[in-house]
């Protein structure tokens, strides 16, 4: 295993499911308390799981959401413009990957923030040969402002740049531990999928990720695990081939 700028990459001795991740997170997984957009306590537990595992030589893109801060389809439900709602999420979404670099880079995790909108003075604009350089030498990489376009949600943006850099797979890291068949905060009797394909989601419509996402990666052979980001171990269980959360792959 090569070595890598700040805190080298060192040869484990635990396999590795997965050599390069695309990291899915919603804006609602950085605050638990309500009184806080950005919950500084879970932004640095999330960035001391990113770090163990980019420890391993894991090559990790990110992708999040701005909803803890601004929704650009509810605020267009209510009378905005569309086009200018979802300007103004994508805005949300480059404060969390602030937040989240700020995070890392305390604990000598070199990051960089790319934005699909031009925001020079405080992220590169996302360029996939600049993307695919930082990667290869280790830096954690947070695509920010979604696909910069409206009317695509941050989960499509997901799909997109894993894609683009030729992720392994797509790590959703949320509040509960899988995908069940109802919500099961809401339902008592709801049951956990293990492993689910593509053609279900759609189907059952079971709200993992946009329609528009889950049929790329259908399309592109990407596997989507939905996982409890905030138990602490979880992203490492999963890069080392441990069964956690539920795995969405092929037909």
């Amino acid at each position: 295993m090569i070595q890598k700028e700040n805190g080298l990459a060192q040869k484990d001795c635990q396999k590795l499911l997965y050599q390069r991740i695309l990291l899915k997170l919603s804006g609602e997984a950085l605050r638990t308390d309500r009184r806080l957009e950005i919950d500084p306590v879970v932004v640095k537990k999330i960035a001391n799981e990113i770090r163990d595992i980019r420890s391993l030589g894991i090559e990790i893109g990110i992708v999040v959401g701005g909803g803890n801060i601004f929704r650009g389809l509810s605020a267009s439900t209510r009378g905005m413009d569309r086009v200018a709602a979802d300007h103004m999420g994508m805005l949300a979404t480059m404060i969390n990957s602030l937040a989240l670099q700020d995070f890392l880079e305390r604990n000598s995790v070199p990051t960089r923030v790319m934005s699909a909108i031009h925001l020079e003075a405080i992220a590169e604009p996302y360029i996939l040969r600049r993307a695919l350089g930082h990667l290869d030498k280790g830096r954690v990489v947070i695509f920010a402002a979604g696909t910069g376009n409206p009317y695509f949600t941050t989960d499509t943006a997901a799909a997109l740049r894993a894609i683009e850099i030729g992720a392994d797979a797509i790590l959703k890291g949320t509040k509960v531990d899988g995908i069940y068949t109802a919500d099961p905060k809401k339902k008592k009797d709801a049951v956990k999928y293990n492993t689910v394909t593509y053609a279900e989601v759609i189907e059952k419509e079971l709200r993992v990720m946009d329609a528009t996402s889950v049929t790329l990666c259908r399309e592109n052979g990407i596997p989507i695990i939905v996982f409890n980001l905030l138990i602490e171990g979880n992203l490492k269980k999963i890069v080392t081939g441990k069964k956690v959360g539920t795995i969405v792959r092929g037909d």
